[in-house]
């Protein structure tokens, strides 16, 4: 069997509560929307972003699926849905950077994994992130923990430029830009259709079963851990 020599974590459900996400950044990036586009209104990044919304409510609109007016609303609406929408993704990790960066918000992670990602760290071990969120959204989650700034143990951050979570070609893209054998990766993750397209990508697998997670069947195919510390490279 192949050594592991990278680890590729999900964020949600896997080193964050899902309390977090749910609880305190959708409704952080929601309340603070309409201000936000307010006053930056003139930046070319919130451009693109606004314009990937119309080209997606447009969709939305000749797909049937009855989406509420431009702009607010339907992001509010995008943001009920929890859609996984690039677009969405960029606008709320900008809206969210100004909440970390003046200190209204700080990412809690469970108490094993800054420990587990030093270890990592330590053997040698590559240590990624495979997340919905925008990679500025990923970061700055990482660098404002309850346990501190891990960043500095943390090599690449993928979001779903590279493809969506459930598509094993996205696991494949990542394991190139790695230049790692996905053999030698373990994806590990609180939702079984990721794990399942990790593993037809060949990457290593484990299910991450955490308080508040929603609960799962066992598959046999992926290994069940609740703690990183169960984690044996």
């Amino acid at each position: 069997m192949h050594p592991i020599t990278a680890i590729l974590l999900d964020i949600e459900g896997t080193t964050t509560p899902i309390s977090f996400v749910h609880e305190v950044l959708f409704p952080f990036s929601r309340n603070h929307l309409t201000r936000y586009l307010a006053e930056n209104s003139d930046s070319s990044d919130v451009s693109d972003d606004l314009r990937l919304l119309r080209k997606e409510h447009l969709e939305d609109l000749n797909s049937g699926n009855q989406p509420p007016p431009l702009i607010e609303q339907y992001v509010y609406w995008l943001i009920d849905q929890d859609r996984k929408s690039p677009a969405l993704k960029s606008l709320q990790g900008k809206i969210w950077e100004q909440g970390y960066n003046d200190g209204r918000l700080h990412s809690p992670v469970f108490a094993d994994v800054r420990p587990a990602i030093e270890r990592w760290v330590e053997m040698g071990v590559s240590v990624n992130i495979f997340s919905s969120g925008s990679v500025l959204a990923q970061k700055l989650l990482f660098a404002h923990t309850d346990a501190g700034d891990l960043t500095k143990f943390i090599d690449r951050y993928f979001d779903t430029s590279v493809g969506k979570k459930n598509y094993s070609e996205s696991y494949q893209t990542i394991a190139k830009a790695l230049s790692i054998p996905a053999a030698e990766i373990l994806f590990v993750s609180d939702v079984i259709i990721e794990l399942n397209a990790a593993a037809e990508a060949g990457m290593r697998t484990a299910l991450c079963l955490r308080p508040g997670n929603a609960p799962q069947e066992l598959p046999s195919q992926h290994g069940s851990i609740h703690s990183f510390d169960e984690i044996t490279l």
